[in-house]
C-alpha cells in the first residue's frame, strides 16, 4: 500500500430502466459543514471514509457507512468498482450494493471543528447533511469529480457493456 491517505466507500444503488433498457439510480451525500454549506455541484459524494494500514478496505467501507448514514449496510453482493485517485491525491476504493433505503431513515454521524476558523469555539456538523437517490446524470453533476467514475462504472456493469472492468 502506498503511503498516501486511503479512503474506502459504499454505494448503494437500485436497478431501473423503460423499454428493457437498464439503469440505475443511485443514493449519495451531500457534504456537511461550513465548507460545503450552500453548494451543490461538486459537494456530494460516496459515503466513505479513511483508513489506516491496519484496516481492510471493505472493513472501513462498512465501518464508514454505517458512521455516515448511522444504519447497517444492506444485505447483497457487494460489486467492486475499482479505485480512483482524487485530485487531493487520495486514493478512492469503492464497491457498489443493490438495496432500497429510504433516506428519511438516515441519521448522519457528526464531526467536531473549531467555527468559525480561529474563533475558539468548537462545532458540531454533520458528516454529510443530506442524502438522496439520483440519476448517473444528475450523479455527474452533483458528485465531486473524481467519485464520477464509480458511476460510469456502476452503470456499465448493469448494462453489460465491456467498460464494466473497475480499470476502465
Amino acid at each position: 500500500m502506498s503511503a498516501g491517505k486511503r479512503s474506502a466507500g459504499l454505494l448503494l444503488f437500485r436497478v431501473t430502466g423503460t423499454d428493457g433498457e437498464r439503469d440505475v439510480e443511485v443514493l449519495i451525500g451531500h457534504m456537511g459543514g461550513p465548507f460545503w454549506a450552500g453548494r451543490e455541484a461538486a459537494a456530494w459524494s460516496v459515503p466513505k471514509g479513511e483508513y489506516g494500514p491496519d484496516e481492510e478496505p471493505a472493513a472501513a467501507a462498512r465501518r464508514e457507512f454505517e458512521e455516515e448514514l448511522g444504519l447497517p449496510v444492506p444485505d447483497g453482493v457487494w460489486l467492486p468498482l475499482g479505485e480512483s485517485r482524487q485530485r487531493s491525491g487520495k486514493t478512492v476504493t469503492v464497491w457498489a450494493v443493490e438495496a432500497e433505503l429510504d433516506v428519511a431513515s438516515v441519521v448522519p454521524g457528526t464531526f467536531t471543528v473549531e467555527w468559525p476558523r480561529g474563533s475558539g469555539v468548537q462545532q458540531e456538523f454533520p458528516e454529510m447533511d443530506r442524502f438522496a437517490w439520483c440519476t448517473p446524470e444528475q450523479a455527474a453533476e452533483l458528485l465531486i469529480v473524481g467519485q464520477r467514475v464509480f458511476v460510469k462504472r456502476l452503470r456499465a456493469q448493469v448494462r453489460g457493456e465491456a467498460a464494466a472492468s473497475p480499470e476502465a
